[in-house]
């Protein structure tokens, strides 16, 4: 049986990450294309691959190239949409990053494009496939904390000026924002643990700590403040390393987001890109008992009511990218594709986590004001 041939469109940093799975670690896949618009990413990507690899700067001759099975679109958030449907409509296999887009109605076109197209169509959610959140779902589905009634989810994302304000993530134009784009993999897994989808938001959210008046094309090498400044980011490509204070930045940096899920689960999810550490908690509460991870310590921790059934349950640490979840999700697109089945990352889960983060964004940018959240009608 002959490899997955597989093509990459955004071949550095994410993308980056994904080819080394599926190319160094995936006997039944092989990378063999790649596009980005920069030369030195593609030198790059022949250098991992191989000189014979196909390379391009048009992500529609990418998909349309008659030796690829298979495309991952690792490119920024806001030309997931139209890459994605590419991909769809050449009738080629898709991994789509996360988010799904960057607007609801942009994932609908591509729900409507998958419905017609009848390919393995799978999202980079690769927090479901985390052993941790693996874990938990299999208590909770155990039965051990009972029905479920509240979620508690807290984000602290202590490097969000290295990886959020320096480039293009700062801009709404790009990401809507990040609630989002940060956002998505924690609001999946809150609705994939649950096994229910969000129904209802109210939010509140603003820039705190990041943006202000320095110019838009001020580069952290180049800034007289480079000794002193608290955000500065050295060492990094050029797009990378825009000063984290400058005037077009317009996304919120700290956000507190109110859910209601389906069956009446109440949910709060609390976002800050300022924290000094970096990690998430999610914690389950239902009738019988409470779920806990401890990301720090690589540990689930059940506490029950009676205290008849309290166990601690530890994660071996895996160096994988997303603790473990990246390898497994590669291995899961390329057996959807083999076995012509969903995978668990799935494109209506992604949705809905998609109209959670902008119903989120509606709310806050409009004071606080309830959000309805809709299922797709495709």
């Amino acid at each position: 049986m002959k490899p997955i041939r597989i093509g990459v469109i955004g071949v550095s940093n994410r993308g980056e990450d994904l080819i080394k799975e599926f190319h160094n670690n995936i006997d039944d896949a092989t990378v063999v294309a790649g596009m980005d618009v920069r030369d030195a990413h593609l030198d790059q990507f022949r250098q991992s691959v191989g000189p014979d690899a196909f390379v391009t700067k048009d992500y529609r001759e990418l998909a349309a190239h008659p030796d690829v099975d298979a495309i991952i679109v690792a490119s920024p958030d806001n030309f997931h949409e139209e890459q994605g449907l590419a991909v769809l409509e050449a009738g080629k296999h898709l991994l789509l990053e996360k988010p799904m887009a960057i607007t609801v109605e942009g994932c609908d076109r591509l729900l409507a494009a998958h419905k017609k197209a009848g390919v393995t169509f799978g999202l980079g959610l690769s927090m479901r496939y985390m052993p941790m959140f693996q874990t938990m779902k299999d208590v909770i589905d155990s039965g051990d904390i009972g029905d479920v009634k509240a979620y508690w989810c807290n984000h602290y994302v202590g490097k969000g000026g290295h990886f959020y304000f320096h480039d293009w993530h700062a801009v709404r134009a790009n990401s809507t924002g990040l609630l989002l784009q940060k956002g998505t993999h924690d609001l999946d897994v809150m609705h994939f643990l649950t096994g229910k989808f969000t129904r209802r938001v109210v939010a509140f959210g603003s820039l705190d700590y990041y943006g202000g008046d320095y110019p838009n094309d001020l580069h952290c090498p180049d800034c007289a403040e480079k000794e002193t400044c608290p955000e500065v980011q050295l060492g990094w490509p050029e797009h990378f390393s825009l000063c984290a204070f400058r005037k077009e930045i317009d996304v919120e940096d700290n956000h507190v987001l109110i859910m209601e899920l389906e069956d009446g689960i109440k949910a709060t999810y609390q976002e800050c890109h300022f924290t000094p550490d970096y990690h998430r908690d999610h914690i389950v509460i239902g009738t019988k008992g409470r779920l806990h991870n401890e990301q720090a310590t690589n540990k689930v921790t059940l506490t029950t009511r009676k205290g008849t059934s309290d166990a601690v349950y530890h994660i071996k640490a895996e160096a994988n990218g997303h603790g473990g979840g990246d390898p497994r999700l590669c291995r899961d697109f390329i057996r959807a594709i083999r076995e012509k089945r969903d995978m668990l990352s799935d494109p209506h889960s992604a949705r809905m986590s998609v109209a959670v983060g902008v119903a989120a964004h509606d709310s806050l940018r409009a004071s606080g004001k309830l959000v309805e959240i809709t299922r797709p009608q495709v």
